[in-house]
């Protein structure tokens, strides 16, 4: 990662990742806004069901949303990403090659490289990806037949790659702490906020189980 995008990469990282089950682009967009004032500082849109049109009609909401206030990702589509304003893409493991994203993009886009075991992440970080989200850690009921990768992949990947990487799947308030101690430098969730009455509230409650930030904003000692 260069050092412009590197400063840019929030440490710990809350990435909320969208899911269109929780709401239309206007409720959406402002779960999203609630959540970043929770202490959400990454968002990740995932709407693969999408046209081009309307994907890209709810990546402009959100990166309203997200202005100045959290980074702002779209999945997979570059496109659209550009288009929206993007901070950056979320490449899913089985999609355009990170090298050839970085020959579209340029250094425009910071990449994302979601990867499912040690090997993948390997590779992404020498095709030039900025960060992995590393998965799935723990069962899902959104995929309850995937074998959860564990710790032990967060574990080997810190004494092998030298990018950040986020962790996913089953992410929650009471299990956060883990993936931090294991290496993770944050976490990527969806339903552990999405889904709670008061998402903002869900979004603190995620953010203050993890390490402190470097300038000490958010600390443990304030659950």
């Amino acid at each position: 990662m260069s050092d412009s995008r590197m400063r840019a990469f929030p440490n710990p990282a809350l990435c909320l990742v969208t899911d269109q089950a929780y709401g239309d682009v206007e409720l959406l967009t402002a779960k999203v806004s609630a959540a970043i004032e929770g202490g959400v500082n990454l968002v990740q849109l995932r709407a693969k069901e999408l046209p081009g049109g309307k994907l890209l009609e709810l990546a402009e909401s959100l990166r309203q949303a997200t202005h100045d206030r959290a980074l702002f990702f779209v999945n997979d589509r570059v496109d659209v990403a550009l288009a929206a304003g993007a901070d950056g893409v979320q490449m899913g493991e089985d999609a355009l090659p990170v090298a050839a994203v970085r020959r579209i993009a340029g250094d425009s886009l910071i990449i994302g490289r979601s990867v499912h075991s040690l090997e993948s992440g390997i590779e992404a970080e020498a095709q030039g990806a900025d960060f992995l989200v590393v998965g799935t850690m723990f069962r899902t009921a959104s995929h309850p037949a995937t074998l959860p990768a564990g710790l032990t992949l967060l574990d080997n990947l810190g004494r092998s790659v030298r990018i950040p990487f986020l962790a996913i799947g089953g992410v929650a308030r009471d299990n956060v702490e883990l993936v931090m101690e294991h290496g993770a430098s944050g976490a990527a969730v969806i339903s552990s906020i999405l889904a709670h009455g008061n998402t903002r509230s869900a979004a603190t409650g995620i953010k203050y189980r993890m390490y402190p930030a470097a300038d000490g904003t958010w600390t443990r000692s304030l659950e």
